[in-house]
This record gives structure tokens, C-alpha cells and sequence, in this order.
């Protein structure tokens, strides 16, 4: 089958995307507004881009009502995040972030997310995850028509969680971060070879 993007709705488009292009590692993004509130919110259009700048891409999309969320309200005005790679225990913390809150709530309290100040000038990451990037802002790209706002934020720090390093900063295969795979969440379990090279 030849699928024509053209003539599909958005809400096509976006379901065949979603659920072929797997797996898609998820962005846990921790914000503060100018007072300091904090947002924490799941974001799967996520991926690394560049490690010359190191760059990471995600894709933000707005509110059903049309305005900005409070991740790109708060990137935009205060130029930092925190994003935390999400592991097996965090599931149901991360799932219940994706709902929407009114800008004056935050997750961290709604949800009881316990969160650890680690590096001055950036938000805190979400305590217990394996890994976290403190980001800045880096470049804002334009989609026209689009509703969704790509950044480019670069990494500034990383915090890795001792278990899941190795000598020489190898990561172990105990390091499982969910992903998303279609409408469901998932864990990479199975590690394949790469074939020899001649």
C-alpha cells in the first residue's frame, strides 16, 4: 500500500507516523516559568541531533486550545530545560505529566514527582531517573502551517546514574529507557550482535 500524505487528515498522518516510526525514546521535560513553578511534561517527537554542538531536537506542539504549552512558553522565556530519559519505575509518573494542567499547576505537586536541584542556572531533573541533560535553548525552526514548534536545545551537563555506567563512561545494558511505540510505551530487551566487517 501507497499512502499519499496529501490527502490525509493531520490526525492520519500524525497515527501512521506515531506508529512506524518506532521506537521513539521520550523527553521528559522539566521547566520553571519566571516564578519558579516547575512543568514537567513528556514529549516523544524527541531525538539527538549533533554532538558537535551536542543537540538535542524535540517537537512541541500546543494546548487542544490552541495556545502555547507551558514547556514552550518556558523555554522560550527562561532558555533552559531539563530532560530526563524515563525508566520502567517513572511509567506511571510520566504518563499521568501528559495531561493538561492549568499553567498555575504543576505536575511536580499534582502528581507527587520528587525532583533533585543538581546544576546551578537549570531546572531540577526528576529524582531516581538514569540519566538527565541540562539543556539551553539553541534555535527555534519554523514548520509553516504547522502547530507544532521544533527546538534545538544544547547540552550543557549529563547526569548518569552510577549503576548503568561502565569503565571508560560505556553505558551498561542495564540502562532501559521507555520509549514510544505506536500508542504504547516500551523497553528495548533485546540486544542484536552487529555483524563483523570486513
Amino acid at each position: 500500500m501507497l499512502v499519499d500524505y496529501e490527502n490525509k487528515e493531520l490526525t492520519q498522518r500524525y497515527q501512521l507516523m506515531a506508529q512506524t516510526i518506532i521506537p521513539r525514546p521520550i523527553a521528559w521535560i522539566v521547566t520553571q516559568d519566571e516564578q519558579g513553578l516547575l512543568n514537567i511534561a513528556p514529549f516523544s517527537y524527541f531525538m539527538g541531533l549533533s554532538s558537535e554542538p551536542a543537540t538535542m531536537i524535540v517537537s512541541i506542539a500546543h494546548k487542544s486550545d490552541g495556545s502555547q504549552k507551558d514547556t514552550l512558553k518556558n523555554i522560550r522565556q527562561m532558555k533552559k530545560c531539563t530532560i530526563c530519559m524515563v525508566d520502567e519505575a517513572h511509567l506511571e509518573a510520566m504518563h499521568f505529566s501528559s495531561k493538561e494542567l492549568a499553567s498555575h499547576e504543576s505536575e511536580a505537586t499534582v502528581f507527587d514527582i520528587e525532583t533533585k536541584k543538581l546544576v546551578d542556572g537549570f531546572p531540577p531533573m526528576v529524582s531516581g531517573v538514569p540519566s538527565a541533560f541540562f539543556c539551553e535553548f539553541y534555535q527555534e525552526i519554523e514548520l509553516k502551517g504547522s502547530q507544532n514548534v521544533p527546538l534545538i536545545v544544547e547540552i550543557k551537563a549529563q547526569f548518569i546514574d552510577d549503576t548503568i555506567i561502565s569503565d571508560k563512561e560505556n553505558i551498561t545494558l542495564d540502562y532501559a529507557p521507555l520509549a514510544r511505540v505506536g500508542k504504547s510505551y516500551a523497553l528495548l530487551g533485546k540486544n542484536i550482535t552487529p555483524p563483523s566487517m570486513k
